[in-house]
């Protein structure tokens, strides 16, 4: 995968399309035009395209860009020229603002009831959406420590209508999280004076190569490569498709009650190699000198959130690359299997379907997303904010500090509703049944 990219990048010039390895010069064919805010339609130019592997691939503007009469001209994807990268990070001391919530996030209920808006759950496992008239730059303190314990929670908070929420107010949103995250190697927005935002770009000079990838494959956390990956994060799409390029998040939690004791047992003594290698790769052909040099880390495989105490599988295709101690066969076999468990578990994957102004905030500790890059050539413009977390706490240095023990999400969800947990099996044979 990571092969495919580096080699487009670096070896095809832009506004080349390589396809089954034939390079062909070709224009851009005749698309919709561009209303000038938020359809996501783009506009017939004379420009060029280029093939992009959408496995590495954040968002560049590789032609003219949308026009213009595009507002959002000042967050285009930007990438600076550098004589030389920047030191490491440095270590962050962090307390989560989770730790600060009432347990059952009532301030922040109370705040969305007073509005006249809901927090509905769209499905058991993840996914909540805050319906109503509620802008995020007016929560205050608590509220927004609420709602990092509702993230932590549900793994993903949708809301709607956040038109007014500037760069800014989204960065201070952030801020209360933690500290924001420089990308060691994406496109910043072009206004200048925004190095921890990032852009998330693709428009009709963009052409998804449906060889270089599997939809398993696209499920990741973002940067899990750095020593202290990010927490509670935040996304705002300023431009969507009318239908298409939706995203969608998969608990790890659900993927960790999912599988047997001695799964569980054996995937928690274990740590994985999280590399930034492929990724820095993949931009050369972009940008000569990244921003930070590449580095490798290595993590649980099963990490604990330190504010809900549950356990979540904290492995992704994206930058895992092997488990620590582990023969190559073994350690294939089962990424392989956490890669499709995370894809296939259509119980605890939440779809979203974007529109203007939309902000979705996740916590990149517990839940692996994907977009979908169905929606070609249409525009798709946004801006990322993501606070850095803790250092991943494995189950038993999270136990040995603090004295508690490590959850499983679905057993606590059975003891919340008085259900006994499942029979041990007995061995016998069962057979299949189907339902509608």
């Amino acid at each position: 995968m990571s092969t495919t990219t580096t080699t487009l990048l670096e070896q095809v010039p832009i506004g080349t399309l390589k396809l089954n390895g034939n390079e062909i010069k070709s224009k851009t064919s005749s698309v919709a035009k561009d209303d000038g805010h938020d359809s996501g339609h783009a506009t017939e130019d004379e420009d060029e395209i280029v093939v992009v592997d959408p496995y590495n691939y954040v968002g560049e503007t590789f032609g003219s860009g949308p026009g213009q009469n595009y507002p959002f001209t000042d967050f285009l994807p930007h990438n600076p020229e550098r004589t030389e990268s920047d030191p490491p990070l440095p270590h962050f001391d962090i307390t989560d603002r989770g730790l600060k919530a009432h347990p059952n996030a009532a301030r922040l209920r109370a705040f969305v009831e007073k509005r006249g808006g809901k927090i509905k759950d769209r499905l058991v496992a993840v996914g909540t959406v805050i319906e109503g008239d509620i802008k995020l730059e007016e929560l205050g303190e608590e509220e927004k420590d609420d709602l990092a314990l509702l993230v932590a929670q549900r793994g993903v908070v949708f809301f709607r209508n956040q038109h007014s929420l500037t760069i800014e107010a989204q960065r201070d949103l952030g801020k209360h999280f933690g500290p924001l995250h420089k990308h060691a190697t994406y496109a910043t927005p072009k206004r200048g004076d925004l190095d921890d935002v990032v852009v998330v770009y693709a428009d009709h000079h963009s052409r998804p190569d449906l060889y270089a990838f599997s939809r398993a494959e696209l499920f990741h956390s973002d940067v899990t490569y750095e020593v202290q990956p990010p927490g509670t994060t935040i996304l705002r799409l300023l431009t969507t498709p009318e239908v298409g390029n939706d995203t969608l998040w998969s608990s790890g939690y659900a993927v960790y009650s999912s599988l047997s004791k001695p799964m569980q047992k054996y995937l928690e003594s274990l740590s994985a190699i999280h590399s930034g290698y492929d990724q820095a790769a993949s931009r050369t052909g972009i940008t000569k000198i990244p921003r930070r040099q590449p580095i490798e880390t290595v993590h649980p495989v099963i990490r604990v959130h330190p504010v809900t105490g549950w356990k979540s599988v904290f492995v992704n295709p994206g930058f895992v690359t092997r488990l620590v101690g582990v023969p190559k066969a073994e350690s294939d076999l089962i990424l392989g299997f956490l890669k499709d468990s995370f894809a296939q578990q259509t119980d605890a994957t939440v779809r979203w379907s974007w529109q203007s102004g939309d902000v979705a905030i996740w916590d990149n500790r517990i839940v692996n997303h994907s977009a979908t890059f169905d929606a070609y050539p249409s525009l798709r413009h946004g801006l990322r904010v993501t606070p850095h977390a803790e250092t991943p706490i494995s189950v038993e240095e999270y136990e040995s500090n603090t004295g508690k023990k490590a959850k499983d999400w679905l057993e606590e969800r059975h003891k919340s509703l008085g259900i006994k947990p499942l029979a041990r099996d007995d061995g016998k044979t069962k057979k299949r049944a189907f339902r509608d």
